[in-house]
């Protein structure tokens, strides 16, 4: 065809080799530029690169589609070899201007309205990890509001300022833990609430990322060594406070758990009875703040029913009704605090109703706070060793010293020793001699722990402790001047 150049002639640099009209390049034609860098293969109109074409750089870049009067203008692709991106879309004034699709190198993928040459307005973006954002953007940014899919499965919903969360946003996460409220810098700022996957809920202010009461302990309520009677249920109180000690009401449903144990005693390598060994025990061991170790204890929860109920002195049913039952009458309009330290004194659990109680179930704090309400120490469990152990121990030391005394302080080391065994002991032998269903006098150690599954903020609380020291049941003599009064009133 007339006018059209050879294509496998190279033309000279600086030439054209094309359709010409009028002296200027109109049609179809090539076009390399002086420098030999550029290079332009497409349609002309008066001189000026105008339709279809493809305009080439020696580094292997290059734009492909139309051009308006000698300028990138409409819809085309464009590539750029020194990055490996590559751009399909609406172009205005050689730059990228409408909507279009980027596909980065990285493997990142936009989708949307360009500005100028960056990504503004509404938009999609995949990027290298999978992660989808769709929404406002602004000079490349997230602005504006907008929703992010993350690759875990996370998923926000709500305001962004330059590629940050910011303003009110909704955090749903992969565990199902549910933010909504206020973001600044990417991070939980201002009001918010938080319903965490383990049931914990805060409520309140946060201050980079964290709740600004944010609870750092466990507090049992009421003294550290507290005295309940032989056979007495007590109530356990419990707190959430933060560094300076005040209670953290914006936060609930915590899983607390209650632990009872008893002192653990080292036996000394000499001692090889069967029995004693305590390879189970050791494993079970737990660190508490009175200076030694402790070993489970079994708990129960138990509700006191009048029929339920028996005297341990046997007492008569008037002695029962003037004194002992009157305080569990009043027991449930006593507050917590005094019913901690036992009401009913003077009763023990029978056996029927203690087969059947089981351990005290976990409790969820609410607005900082949880009790653990008539709950008891169970009986030991049969051939309990810590019991065993301070029992041989016992034995091994009245033997000890009655072997280094003389006959007549072996007498009197018999009968101290009878009397000590007496005043610790007597109501444990007369337990297991008498009346098995008993708990044995002594002391305990009650220890609330934090169980929340998973922890709230990857964060679990260290445990309360207190020591609960079991006082053997006195039984009131019958005919004693105080039942003799009660009775005389009536």
């Amino acid at each position: 065809m007339p006018g059209r150049y050879a294509m496998a002639v190279a033309p000279a640099p600086g030439r054209y080799v094309g359709d010409v009209k009028q002296q200027l390049r109109d049609g179809f034609g090539l076009y390399i530029y002086p420098n030999s860098f550029y290079q332009y293969e497409g349609e002309w109109k008066n001189g000026k690169k105008h339709g279809i074409g493809k305009f080439l750089m020696k580094d292997g870049s290059y734009y492909e589609g139309e051009f308006v009067n000698g300028e990138i203008e409409g819809n085309g692709t464009r590539y750029w070899a020194s990055s490996g991106n590559e751009y399909c879309g609406q172009f205005s004034q050689g730059e990228l201007h409408g909507f279009g699709v980027m596909k980065y190198f990285d493997g990142a993928r936009y989708e949307g309205e360009f500005q100028y040459g960056s990504r503004t307005g509404h938009g999609a973006l995949i990027d290298k990890e999978g992660q989808v954002y769709r929404g406002s953007f602004h000079n490349n940014k997230k602005q504006g509001e907008g929703e992010m899919h993350y690759k875990y499965g996370s998923h926000y919903q709500g305001d962004w300022v330059l590629d940050q969360r910011q303003g009110h946003g909704i955090m749903q996460y992969a565990d199902d833990s549910l933010y909504e409220g206020q973001w600044r810098n990417d991070l939980f700022n201002g009001q918010g609430s938080m319903i965490h996957c383990s049931g914990v809920i805060y409520d309140g202010i946060w201050i980079n990322g964290h709740p600004a009461a944010e609870a750092s302990k466990l507090v049992i309520l009421g003294e550290e060594i507290r005295e309940v009677m032989q056979g007495c249920p007590f109530t356990i109180e419990v707190q959430l406070q933060n560094n300076k000690g005040e209670l953290v009401k914006a936060e609930s449903g915590r899983v607390l758990q209650i632990w009872a144990g008893v002192k653990y005693v080292k036996l000394s390598p000499n001692v090889n009875d069967t029995f004693l060994e305590l390879e189970d025990l050791e494993q079970s061991l737990f660190e508490t703040p009175f200076g030694y170790n402790a070993v489970n204890y079994p708990l129960m929860e138990y509700v006191p029913e009048p029929d339920k109920l028996v005297n341990s002195a046997e007492s008569s049913r008037t002695e029962i009704t003037t004194d002992s039952s009157m305080n569990e009458i009043k027991m449930d309009f006593l507050p917590i605090t005094q019913r901690t330290h036992g009401s009913l004194q003077g009763f023990q659990f029978s056996p029927e109703v203690e087969k059947e109680s089981s351990a005290p179930p976990n409790q969820r704090t609410e607005n900082g706070y949880a009790a653990f309400c008539n709950i008891a120490l169970a009986l030991p469990p049969d051939n309990y060793r810590p019991f065993m152990i301070l029992d041989e121990l016992e034995k091994k030391t009245s033997k000890r010293l009655s072997s280094r005394t003389t006959a007549s302080r072996e007498k009197i080391s018999e009968s101290r020793s009878e009397v000590s065994i007496k005043l610790s002991g007597k109501s444990r032998k007369k337990q297991n001699a008498t009346n098995p269903h008993t708990v044995r006098p002594g002391d305990y150690i009650i220890m609330v722990k934090d169980v929340t599954t998973p922890p709230f903020l990857g964060h679990t609380l260290p445990p309360a402790f207190i020591l609960l020291k079991v006082k053997p049941h006195k039984p009131s003599k019958k005919g004693s001047r105080k039942e003799h009064h009660k009775v005389s009133n009536k």
